[in-house]
């Protein structure tokens, strides 16, 4: 049976999302019960929690300190690197600023966020990787004395979860019955885009209703004890992506993470799923996305075995750059 035709019988009514444990790939038999387990998630919910991912604690607390002092600076501090004054969308942008879902969301996004690309630990004056990445080229705009230690806590997180990524794509490639190396040549220079999200209290702000989504319908880190991510099912029921220690949250979504591109891929095989972020927890709260995908000259188009006569080609073909800038330009209304 071809994964279009598995497809066609999935049943999305979730009640949760699951957790998959990668300890699993030491053996070609654990490497293969994780793809079952990942291809099975996908499928069915668009989403999955990761254990033993190898991102050290330290590391994880080290980048929540740091985003928690920048974010606390004034707002014409962190307005000075407001990304809308370079080419490459990299730096500050406020509340309001960025509007994931427009067709769903007349305000914006109610979070602020500081959006970094490629950049290696120890600075380079010419970076061939950084200055062949399209739309998202160039170099990254730190806070300088505002901020000390942002930039290190930030890169070191940033090439921790960037491992993760390029360990789960040859995963993807055995859920999707393809040979293990299938997207080694096309995800050597990923363009990778970390953004560090700070999504204020939304109670009692006057410019923030029920309808106010911290982060509209989008690998993340979830801070511990902040309950504010929600899915949707097939049966149109919200159900609560709680964080779970010692875990990352894998999303196939639109607007630019490690699935988005499967979705194309696969021909939404792999589901694409509607989620929200809505801050009524009482705390602050922060989120670290990573999105994650191929090299930015990749054309993507179906695979052949996410394609048949009742699964017909959904999308065109684009290059993962082009893709990328489109989202990137929608998001933050640039023309």
């Amino acid at each position: 049976m071809s994964l279009a035709e598995s497809a066609a019988g999935t049943n999305g009514a979730f009640n949760s999302i699951p957790v998959i444990d990668l300890s699993k790939d030491t053996t070609p038999e654990g490497r293969t019960a994780l793809a079952h387990e990942i291809r099975d998630a996908c499928m069915k919910v668009g989403f999955f929690y990761i254990q033993n991912h190898g991102i050290p604690q330290e590391c994880i607390d080290d980048v929540l300190t740091a985003m928690q002092t920048y974010f606390s600076l004034p707002m014409e501090t962190k307005m000075k690197l407001h990304h809308k004054t370079v080419a490459n969308f990299n730096g500050y942008s406020p509340p309001f600023d960025a509007n994931i879902d427009p067709a769903n969301n007349d305000k914006g996004d109610f979070y602020e966020g500081f959006r970094i690309g490629w950049e290696e630990r120890e600075a380079r004056t010419i970076d061939e990787k950084r200055a062949d990445n399209g739309a998202v080229a160039g170099a990254n705009a730190w806070p300088s004395d505002d901020c000390p230690g942002f930039r290190d806590a930030c890169l070191e997180y940033y090439h921790a979860a960037l491992s993760v990524g390029k360990a789960l794509f040859p995963l993807f490639a055995l859920a999707l019955e393809l040979p293990e190396t299938y997207f080694a040549d096309m995800t050597k220079n990923s363009a990778a885009i970390m953004r560090a999200l700070h999504y204020p209290l939304q109670d009692g702000r006057p410019d923030v209703d029920d309808k106010t989504l911290g982060l509209g319908a989008h690998t993340d880190f979830l801070q511990p004890d902040v309950q504010v991510l929600q899915v949707m099912n097939s049966e149109k029921r919200w159900i609560n992506a709680p964080p779970i220690k010692d875990t990352l949250v894998i999303k196939l979504n639109r607007p630019i993470s490690i699935g988005d591109q499967l979705a194309l891929w696969t021909n939404d095989v792999f589901k694409s799923t509607v989620h929200r972020a809505i801050n009524k927890s009482g705390k602050e709260r922060y989120s670290i996305p990573l999105f994650f995908g191929t090299d930015h000259d990749v054309n993507i188009e179906p695979i052949p075995s996410c394609v048949s006569a009742d699964r017909p080609v959904k999308y065109n073909p684009i290059t993962a750059g082009d893709y990328v800038t489109k989202r990137l330009k929608d998001m933050y209304h640039k023309a």
